[in-house]
């Protein structure tokens, strides 16, 4: 692979984990969220966004990683689960934020999880180091479940909003 086209790949990557990270900025959590009841250890509205950034941020590195060892058409086990969970993880935000419907969004995020595990699993075979990098989307993904589940409990399924 040419420099050019790793420059290209690593690109189109970041791209796509961009447009992922847009369905977040474009649906700001707002006063529906800031008046729902929240579960113990809910972290402060400011770590939202510096979390997430790290965390695309590391998506992409481990996506590259996997991609520059992998073929077209023989990587496409490995990045397919990986492309899954970007969907999964930009639909949650729309679900959850947009439609005020943190059920719906718990269902969306097992899905996800589980699409993340599954990367984390494909990638360990192609690039050990790729896998690790999405540990901590894994471990945020889990704070998200409780979080998630306790707003559940403690505002109904589907608060008014």
């Amino acid at each position: 692979m040419t420099t050019r086209q790793a420059v290209i790949g690593f690109a189109g990557w970041a791209l796509l984990v961009i447009l992922t990270a847009m369905s977040g900025i474009l649906s700001p959590p707002g006063s529906w969220y800031a008046a729902l009841q929240k579960p113990p250890f809910t972290p402060p509205d400011l770590a939202f966004p510096i979390v997430w950034t790290l965390l695309y941020a590391l998506m992409t590195v481990s996506v590259f990683l996997v991609w520059r060892k992998t073929t077209l058409l023989g990587g496409l086990p490995t990045l397919l689960p990986f492309v899954a969970q970007l969907g999964a993880n930009g639909l949650w935000s729309i679900l959850f934020f947009q439609w005020h419907r943190p059920d719906l969004a718990l269902v969306d995020l097992i899905i996800l999880w589980a699409l993340i595990l599954l990367t984390i699993l494909r990638f360990h075979r192609v690039r050990p180091l790729a896998a690790w990098l999405l540990a901590p989307y894994l471990a945020w993904v889990t704070l998200a479940g409780y979080l998630n589940i306790g707003i559940i409990v403690l505002n109904g399924p589907a608060p008014p909003g």
